[in-house]
């Protein structure tokens, strides 16, 4: 008996497969090594470390009265802590009775200078007011341990880094939140190898917490010269790195945690803002980056569930749900949302191309 004849599609394939497979065998040259980067990691905190080190908390904060009292709960009788300052940024709430309330020291900000972001020069005026050796920023969605601070600074201090900022656990509000906000940390994945570990000359960094000594900021003008950015701790960690310091970025997930977004839309205006890294990134690497995250990290999903996979498409998808495996630990509670990330890839594309096409400098009320 014969059998049936052999699929001539199977047998030679058509020209664009060939072409999709040399594209993505090229794209997965550039993204394991960003992987391998993230998956590395880098020195955890840990609590029971004591430094003798003089620690000032500086908490930047505009109309933050709804999320301030839980970042500074905790740091009231933190071991090491100093002083604890709020720099009210021209707030119309209760940012400033909520800060007093809770022992902090209020620096009322002074009017926005010509050619500053807000946030850097909120810094700027509480680096400046600050007494202590060693200064620990946290933005007001922080929820820190009562052992972070001495933790963080002990951690600096030991590493012997410049500068040090921390990848803290994310706790989401919804489902629908984490589905998206899971897609967009992926996407900095992909993009930068973000993770814990010593920073390099394109690396990304986390605002929420920074850690440096107060003279090195103040005698190198360190907030004078980032002040036009935006993403004001991308720009600073690749100024120091570039001037050949060391910087860290430490694995604080058990001991600080952080609370960005509430909600989809929240999650999708808020951070849709800096995602792309318009301002730190050239034109030519977010090109770059959305056409690499289109091929690895948005199509394999559709393109295996369409049945016109490759082999190499079959792995970039296996890969991508490695990822889901590896960062579970970035998350508070991963739930079902978390674990359909994967198709909220898209969004988190259409996001980031939308900043690189269209960037805003909007936020807080104000257009820079």
């Amino acid at each position: 008996m014969v059998g049936a004849a052999p699929c001539s599609a199977c047998v030679n394939p058509p020209i664009w497969w060939w072409i999709l497979v040399v594209v993505e065998a090229a794209t997965l040259v550039v993204v394991i090594p960003r992987l391998w980067r993230a998956a590395r990691g880098g020195r955890r905190l840990h609590s029971g470390e004591a430094t003798a080190a003089r620690i000032s908390v500086i908490i930047p904060a505009r109309n933050e009265a709804g999320r301030l009292a839980q970042c500074l709960a905790p740091l009231r009788n933190a071991p090491g802590v100093y002083e604890i300052i709020v720099v009210n940024d021209e707030s119309s709430d209760n940012t400033a009775l909520i800060a007093r309330e809770h022992g902090a020291t209020v620096v009322a900000g002074k009017p926005l200078p010509e050619g500053w972001v807000g946030k850097i020069w909120a810094l700027q005026q509480g680096i400046t007011t600050a007494t202590g050796d060693v200064v620990v920023t946290l933005d007001a969605d922080a929820r820190p341990s009562t052992e972070f601070p001495q933790a963080a600074v002990c951690a600096l201090v030991e590493s012997g880094a410049a500068m040090a900022t921390v990848a803290p656990r994310f706790r989401t509000t919804s489902r629908s939140s984490q589905w998206l906000h899971a897609a967009m940390l992926t996407s900095l994945v992909y993009r930068h190898g973000a993770g814990a570990g010593r920073a390099t000359k394109d690396a990304v960094a986390n605002g929420q917490c920074m850690v440096f000594r107060r003279a090195d900021a103040i005698d190198n003008g360190w907030c004078e010269r980032v002040r036009g950015s935006i993403i004001e701790d991308v720009a600073l960690v690749r100024m120091l790195v570039a001037e050949g310091k060391q910087v860290e970025m430490f694995d604080g997930t058990t001991l600080l945690t952080v609370q960005m977004f509430d909600g989809f839309a929240e999650t999708w205006r808020g951070w849709g803002r800096s995602l792309s890294l318009t301002g730190v990134d050239s034109r030519r690497r977010q090109a770059g980056d959305a056409a690499i995250t289109a091929i690895s990290v948005v199509a394999p999903l559709w393109l295996v569930f369409g049945g016109v996979a490759t082999p190499l498409t079959m792995l970039l998808f296996a890969v991508r749900l490695g990822t889901l495996v590896g960062a579970r630990r970035a998350y508070e509670r991963a739930g079902v949302g978390y674990w359909l990330s994967p198709v909220a890839d898209l969004f988190a594309w259409v996001v980031v191309l939308r900043g690189t096409v269209a960037p805003s400098r909007q936020w807080r009320g104000r257009q820079y």
